[in-house]
This record gives C-alpha cells, sequence and structure tokens, in this order.
C-alpha cells in the first residue's frame, strides 16, 4: 500500500462545478479505455470514482453504520469547515475503526462508476441533502457542492492521462 499522504505527483485540479468533476472523471476514462492512464494512488478509477458517487448519495440514502466520530474531533473539525470547503483536502485520511479507513471502495467497473458518479452529483446538483453532514452538521446547499468538488479534487488528482 502507498502511503497516500506522501504521494508528490498529483494533478492539480480546481473545480468550480460538478459537471467540470464529471467531465475530467470522463477524460480519465477514456484515458484508462486508451490504456493511456497511470494511477499514483491505491484504487483503480472504478474505485475513485464509484467512491466519490457513494460519498454523494449518503446524505441523501442514509450514510452507513458507524461509531460516531470522538468527542474532540466533533467539537475540532467544523472549526476548519471553511478551510475543508474552500481549500485542498488532505490525502491520506482515515475514518478510524473502518477497516479501508472509508467506505465505498469496493472495486467498480470504471463505467459503471461514471453512471454513478453522473446520476449522484446530478442529483446534487439539482437539490441539497436534508441530512445533515457527520463532520460539519447542517450544511447550506453551495456547501455540499463544495464539498463534494473538494473531494473530488483529492481523488482524481491521483490519476495522470498520458
Amino acid at each position: 500500500m502507498i502511503d497516500t499522504k506522501k504521494v508528490a505527483d498529483r494533478r492539480r485540479l480546481r473545480f468550480e462545478a460538478l459537471d467540470a468533476a464529471v467531465r475530467d472523471a470522463e477524460m480519465l476514462a477514456d484515458a484508462e479505455r486508451g490504456g493511456s492512464l497511470l494511477a499514483t494512488g491505491n484504487w483503480s478509477l472504478g474505485q475513485a470514482v464509484g467512491h466519490l458517487a457513494f460519498w454523494a448519495r449518503a446524505p441523501f440514502n442514509g450514510y452507513p453504520a458507524m461509531r460516531q466520530p470522538p468527542w474532540l474531533l466533533r467539537k475540532l473539525l467544523p472549526l476548519f469547515k471553511n478551510r475543508f470547503l474552500n481549500h485542498k483536502l488532505p490525502a491520506g485520511a482515515r475514518i478510524p475503526g473502518v477497516p479501508d479507513g472509508t467506505f465505498g471502495v469496493e472495486p467498480l467497473a470504471t463505467d459503471a462508476a461514471l453512471e454513478e458518479l453522473r446520476r449522484e452529483f446530478f442529483r446534487l446538483a439539482k437539490q441539497a441533502p436534508a441530512a445533515p453532514n457527520l463532520i460539519f452538521g447542517p450544511m447550506t446547499h453551495e456547501e455540499w457542492i463544495k464539498l463534494n468538488l473538494r473531494h473530488a479534487e483529492l481523488h482524481l488528482s491521483f490519476f495522470h492521462p498520458r
């Protein structure tokens, strides 16, 4: 396993709209089909795109069963909400007590993952989740979109079309 905190060769990405993130994932899928995609992280493109779709869907359909984050994290992380929404998300973060460090990383064919991402990002573009975020609590529609854009920037940055 690669320590993704130490991967220096990542693409610099900044998405301003959900459809821009989807277009980037589609471009990467085209590169994968053509045999010209380089991955510098631990996941396949299908896993990464499926993971993005999973977390875009979770606040609409229900979060996975897991224990509540420690009290200290629940109090401290909301203080950094603006940073998480407007700057890069940190690579290598793991959810304590979760076997793979996060959810939604099952192997998935890239085309199937892309369909899920399109569907979930389209839904998110049209409506905000009613459920609060697990870490930040209630969020506006714009904040939900920003969080998903930063998340997409993080995971798609590990893939390079050649």
